[in-house]
């Protein structure tokens, strides 16, 4: 299997090399030449598989340039033991035609677990693979809960460091705490003084920079990214749809080739997109639903077809959703458009120059045909949560909640009874303060910090606070660097001593 970029400057890449990169040296992004397919009968069989296994035969698809057991290697460091419930992704049934697929139970509990838990791995074979002797310098932007799974999976990982820019009062309070105590001697994290989309601004111009770049190559270092722009995050992320459906067939929820609908909180879009490859794969999809917060860009665009970034930037208590720069669509406009490299390249200068494109007709109606969105407000989420705990006596968080809503509305608006399921892309006790308002009410929150709501969270619902989250409060900060975007490059340089 090899790679292409959606820019059209790079083609006949392999997947090692891709993953090494990260960003296509056009400014593009790697995608596979052609989608791998799976049968009804390789789903059939999936049902008896463990997820470890499905994810091998997933990932062997698209990583063919990596022997069968090294890719089984990445995911036993990356599954075998980190994941606190047995079937690494469980479901939750809460109606006939509602369930939860639950992305959290790995180390930082937040879905992004699934992907940066192996891609590490994934990356320091690439780079032996492609015979690459620089060390790799991985540079993140994140709205949240990237940056420390991103951290965690790196940490101390030979021939690697990570530099984490986060936007300093754009993250809840245990995210940040998260970040900044986290444990390693090849780590950084580094608020900013802006939003998620100045940190990935920020860190696409320091990846594109050939001043920078040229100063790396002479102390023996090179750039990967652990973003979603990487294709060795992405690829992973297919891997849960293809299991989610594998065991509501096996627990006899859906008949095979039954479609479902798949409902996905998503600011970035990765998320989504890694059900729409799912879905091109041969996953019996009927719509994917694809929800906003209140900065809902993409919402606009799926129903009109034009995206446009000049909006005022609305902080939420879905923080983790709060970008207006979805970099993961330019994926699907490639898909969409029939691959056609020369306009995606003109609509993305387009939005950096103007800050909008409109992409054609056709392209649109192909994009509207199977995505359905919507956007939810801070009343609304809440009400969402509270209303699922009287109903359900279940506790979701405010990304999992916008999901929920969106469903609802989709439900009303179309009158498709469906069944769906919906990511659920974060433990609740990360965002326990928007959580507790909900139900246990406003003045139950009044003077307490988010750490004495861990455990009036627990006490409520009868669950235990993730290991990962006990005691950030008294854990030393390790990383207290602040700076400007337009200090960021002058940061990495720092650290880098370049």
């Amino acid at each position: 299997m090899l790679y292409e970029s959606t820019r059209g400057g790079a083609a006949g890449i392999t997947s090692a090399e891709a993953i090494k990169t990260g960003i296509a040296p056009d400014g593009g992004l790697f995608v596979p030449e052609r989608l791998a397919k799976v049968s009804q009968e390789k789903l059939i069989q999936m049902a008896d598989m463990s997820y470890m296994e499905r994810a091998g035969l997933i990932l062997g698809a698209y990583l063919d340039d990596y022997k069968p057991e090294e890719i089984n290697a990445c995911i036993k460091k990356a599954y075998g033991s980190k994941f606190n419930h047995d079937k690494i992704v469980p479901f939750i049934k809460l109606s006939d035609q509602m369930f939860i697929q639950e992305l959290w139970h790995g180390p930082t509990s937040a879905f992004k677990d699934m992907a940066l838990q192996i891609l590490p791995h994934l990356l320091v074979r690439a780079v032996k693979k492609t015979g690459e002797e620089k060390e790799i310098i991985v540079l993140v932007a994140t709205s949240g809960d990237t940056g420390k799974a991103a951290l965690e999976g790196f940490k101390d990982v030979k021939g690697t460091k990570i530099i984490v820019f986060f936007p300093d009062e754009g993250v809840s309070e245990i995210q940040k705490m998260q970040m900044i105590t986290q444990e390693g001697e090849n780590v950084y994290a580094i608020g900013i003084k802006g939003n998620f989309d100045d940190a990935q601004s920020g860190v696409k111009n320091i990846f594109t920079n050939f001043d920078i770049k040229e100063k790396m190559a002479q102390r023996g270092f090179m750039f990967s990214s652990a973003n979603s722009i990487n294709w060795g995050r992405l690829a992973p992320q297919i891997v849960y749809y293809f299991s989610t459906y594998a065991d509501l067939f096996a627990r006899k929820e859906v008949e095979m080739g039954e479609l479902i609908n798949i409902v996905v909180p998503t600011g970035n879009f990765g998320n989504i997109l890694a059900a729409y490859y799912a879905y091109r794969m041969g996953l019996p999809v009927n719509r994917l639903i694809c929800a906003s917060n209140e900065n809902n860009v993409l919402t606009e665009f799926i129903i009109s077809g034009t995206y446009d970034r000049r909006r005022d930037f609305v902080k939420t208590i879905s923080p983790s959703m709060d970008i207006l720069i979805s970099s993961n669509l330019e994926r699907l406009l490639y898909e969409a458009n029939g691959r056609n490299f020369s306009r995606v390249r003109e609509w993305m200068q387009e939005l950096a120059k103007e800050g909008f494109y409109k992409i054609d007709d056709e392209t649109h109606d192909k994009i509207a045909s199977i995505f359905w969105s919507e956007y939810s407000n801070e009343n609304e989420i809440l009400n969402t949560i509270r209303s699922i705990y009287e109903e359900y006596n279940y506790i979701v968080d405010t990304h999992t909640a916008v999901g929920i809503d969106v469903y609802d509305k989709y439900v009303i608006s179309t009158g498709d009874v469906t069944k769906s399921v919906i990511a659920s892309t974060a433990s609740p006790f990360k965002f326990n303060k928007s959580v507790c308002t909900a139900i246990l009410g406003k003045e139950s929150v009044v003077g307490k910090s988010e750490f004495e709501l861990l455990d009036m969270l627990a006490e409520k619902s009868g669950l235990v606070v993730p290991e990962g989250l006990k005691g950030l409060d008294t854990k030393e900060i390790r990383h207290n660097i602040r700076c400007g975007v337009n200090e960021m490059r002058r940061c990495v340089e720092k650290i880098l001593r370049i």
